[in-house]
């Protein structure tokens, strides 16, 4: 059975966030082989809810899976790559060349997901001559001409969070359509800009909580299997018993 192909819109925000999971995993066993997959292998493998995980994907593939064999790899891989855009690549700019605008600047691995980093920007003049991996880094006076020019339109914010919103009123300025904001602080935008938050602090207090969490539960299991076992003596229970008059005692009637 075949399925129109969706439209990015039609597929709710909660699964969008889990598609590029799906997608990482899928695209690594394509590569060792793997021809078809069960959405409860996935589910098992990214610990998810096999549910969940078969809802999505059924929401996204132009195929359906079939029973006992699961969805297509390839196929299924060519519908979130073309779902999340990653067939079309995406230019995007980078304001803030500090040590995280560094780091995005000099990671090669967006490419792979529709986005190619084509410059950075910052305040500090002893950067306007070098360039990262490739990468020229101008002063922020240039950024709305090279974005108008270029037709850039995601704008990655890596400066400190008092500059910010300053920032962000830049790049909406000059054109940016979307936002991937590192900045530990909320931006104010209009209705019809994207804004994607990504506060490092955050996610890893999140996981420090997490493992807190499944330290205790593992701590808990195993208090559980050593606490000593209470076994109630095995007691033959008797029926109802009834006075005979011939022997005047009481005898049990089974």
């Amino acid at each position: 059975m075949t399925n129109t192909h969706k439209h990015i819109t039609e597929v709710q925000k909660a699964t969008l966030r889990r598609l590029p999971l799906y997608y990482a995993y899928l695209e690594k066993k394509w590569h060792e082989g793997v021809i078809s997959i069960s959405s409860t292998a996935i589910a098992s493998s990214l610990k998810l809810n096999p549910i969940q995980v078969r809802k999505d994907l059924a929401s996204v593939a132009s195929t359906s899976g079939k029973s006992k064999v699961g969805f297509a790899v390839r196929p299924l891989l060519d519908d979130l790559a073309s779902l999340l855009g990653y067939n079309n690549t995406t230019e995007a700019i980078v304001v803030g060349v500090g040590k995280l605008g560094t780091l995005l600047l000099s990671y090669g691995g967006f490419e792979a997901y529709g986005m190619h980093l084509v410059a950075g920007f910052d305040t500090d003049v002893t950067l306007h001559t070098k360039t990262i991996e490739g990468k020229p880094i101008f002063e922020i006076a240039k950024l709305p001409s090279l974005v108008k020019r270029l037709g850039i339109q995601i704008g990655v914010i890596a400066v400190p969070a008092s500059e910010a919103q300053k920032v962000a009123d830049l790049l909406i300025a000059s054109g940016i359509k979307a936002i991937w904001n590192f900045a530990p602080t909320i931006i104010e935008t209009p209705h019809n800009i994207v804004v994607r938050y990504e506060n490092l602090a955050a996610s890893l207090a999140s996981l420090s909580s997490m493992l807190e969490k499944a330290t205790f539960e593992a701590s808990q299991s195993i208090n559980e299997e050593n606490s000593p076992q209470t076994t109630l003596p095995n007691v033959k229970s008797e029926g109802p018993k009834s006075y005979n008059p011939k022997t005047k005692r009481k005898e049990t009637l089974w």
